[in-house]
């Protein structure tokens, strides 16, 4: 294993020097850096034509400018990176670092909502094949996928943000919005539940109601104006959680298994009551705190009381506690959704910038993480759409594959139950294809959102890489690639040595 990983990052190094070069000799020769200048009437034109071309060193040889670039970049193996100076002579690891971060959190988000929700459609549509759930999701995978990013952006600044917002000023339910939009999540439910005819008919009718009733909740205490925040979200969310996860990873049968999930929930309730005063305005060491406790109890508590099924209670037990943790900052945000609605002039969904400009100076946790929430909203929502529907194809079609091998035939003719079968047989091995377009579609985002940040406004890797390019200035063009390029030839190792360690047959 050793020398298979040595070799794949000996390759990988390789890669990245040979495509570093090309990026560099294109970028230098893609225009004239000069040219703004040229065209100028300035009297002092050729002194700042000199001080430029000296300050981008456009005398000397390219490979000489490059092998300088190059030795400041492999002082990062002694911490000392240095990603050069732009043609204004500004630092580029400052631009770099405040890119980076902004970019690297959006595309973070967007891939593990689109991994998570993309698997999932997937699963359930390659196990509801020909379904009128299989069309519905194989159709929206396909309209996604095929809808330019810039479209659906605009789409979403004026559908989620202008009109939204106005909505927001006097928020009312349509009667026709109401019963359509119960329908279609009550087709929803019943498409995805298994069983006999009768037992989707009541479960869609019961979806139904409940949605009915949750508008008439939302219209009668006006909730969307002003949210009724509190402990009942934790508690909802943890009762919710621990049957879902019991129910996908052991099965309700096993009520052991359900008592210790509950049990769990239970004690991560305790602990968010218990730190309650570092939650009133923590940070995000205090928030991973709480959640690193609830998460060493609930597999303390599972590997005690968890059964012949421990691996199993455990990974329940964990993912109620995450859940509950994620409702506890839903709970804390909806306490000062007010206060923000009112700094922000009654319209928190923005369509420009990653933060509100100067909002910083409140000095409140939870309403900086609530602008920089809203701010994400967007266009996480136009990355996530299309990285989920590649997702969900993909995870179609290797599930339909492995579902059809013999393994999967004889798992099922033994007596083992569908839920084993699924989980344990079916769709680990439908994950094998499924690592390759991770890491694929990671270092695309990147790439892509070049188009979602310009939309949106967003001041992150887009914007660096598009003015540099605009000036051919190298040193900041090759600060994206070496980002972008360097996590897609990681990523893409990565999922090698994954691969290997999955399938031992690869390392051969």
């Amino acid at each position: 294993m050793f020398k298979f990983v040595m070799k794949r990052i000996g390759i990988s190094a390789l890669i990245l020097f040979l495509a570093s070069v090309l990026v560099y000799v294109l970028t230098i020769n893609s225009g004239d850096p000069l040219a703004d200048l040229r065209e100028s009437n300035d009297t002092n034109r050729q002194n700042r034509m000199d001080q430029r071309t000296e300050q981008m060193r456009l005398n000397d040889p390219w490979f000489v400018r490059y092998w300088d670039w190059l030795r400041g970049i492999l002082g990062c193996f002694r911490l000392q990176c240095d990603f050069g100076q732009n043609r204004s002579g500004q630092d580029v690891n400052q631009l770099l670092g405040n890119a980076a971060e902004s970019t690297i959190r959006l595309v973070l988000l967007a891939t593990i909502l689109g991994i998570v929700l993309g698997v999932f459609f997937g699963v359930m549509a390659a196990i509801r094949q020909y379904s009128g759930f299989d069309y519905s999701v194989t159709m929206l995978a396909f309209v996604f996928y095929s809808l330019p990013s810039f479209v659906f952006a605009i789409l979403l600044k004026e559908f989620g943000a202008i009109r939204f917002n106005n909505w927001l000023a006097a928020p009312t339910f349509n009667t026709v919005f109401i019963v359509v939009f119960s329908l279609l999540f009550a087709l929803f439910v019943q498409a995805i539940i298994a069983g006999t005819a009768k037992k989707r008919l009541i479960a869609g009718s019961a979806s139904f109601l409940i949605s009915i009733g949750i508008f008439q909740i939302l219209a009668v205490t006006n909730w969307i104006s002003d949210p009724i925040a509190g402990l009942w979200i934790e508690v909802t969310t943890g009762i919710a959680a621990a049957i879902l996860f019991t129910s996908l990873l052991v099965g309700l049968q096993n009520r052991r298994g359900l008592m210790v999930t509950l049990g769990s929930a239970a004690t991560m309730i305790v602990v968010v009551i218990a730190m309650g005063g570092i939650l009133k305005d923590p940070s995000w060491i205090g928030l991973f705190v709480v959640l690193l406790v609830g998460v060493a109890i609930a597999v303390g508590l599972a590997q005690f009381f968890g059964g012949y099924a421990k691996k199993g209670v455990m990974w329940a037990s964990v993912w109620t506690v995450v859940s509950i943790w994620i409702a506890t900052i839903v709970d804390y945000l909806a306490r000062h959704w007010t206060d923000y609605i009112e700094l922000v002039r009654g319209r928190p969904i923005s369509t420009i910038g990653s933060m509100s400009p100067n909002f910083r100076a409140a000095d409140d946790f939870w309403l900086n993480l609530m602008d920089t929430s809203t701010h994400l909203i967007l266009p996480t929502l136009s990355l996530t759409l299309m990285s989920v529907a590649s997702y969900t194809r993909y995870t179609r079609s290797s599930m339909l594959e492995v579902l059809g091998q013999d393994y999967v035939r004889t798992a099922r003719a033994k007596g083992l139950p569908e839920l084993t079968v699924m989980s344990r047989h079916a769709f680990r091995n439908a994950l094998l294809p499924i690592t390759t377009i991770v890491a694929f579609d990671f270092a695309s985002l990147i790439g892509g959102a070049v188009i979602t940040e310009k939309v949106f406004g967003w001041k992150g890797m887009g914007e660096l890489f598009e003015t540099a390019l605009k000036n051919v200035d190298p040193d900041p063009v090759m600060a994206f690639f070496l980002v972008t390029g360097g996590i897609a030839v990681l990523m893409n190792m990565f999922a090698d040595i994954l691969y290997a360690y999955i399938d031992p047959r690869i390392r051969r």
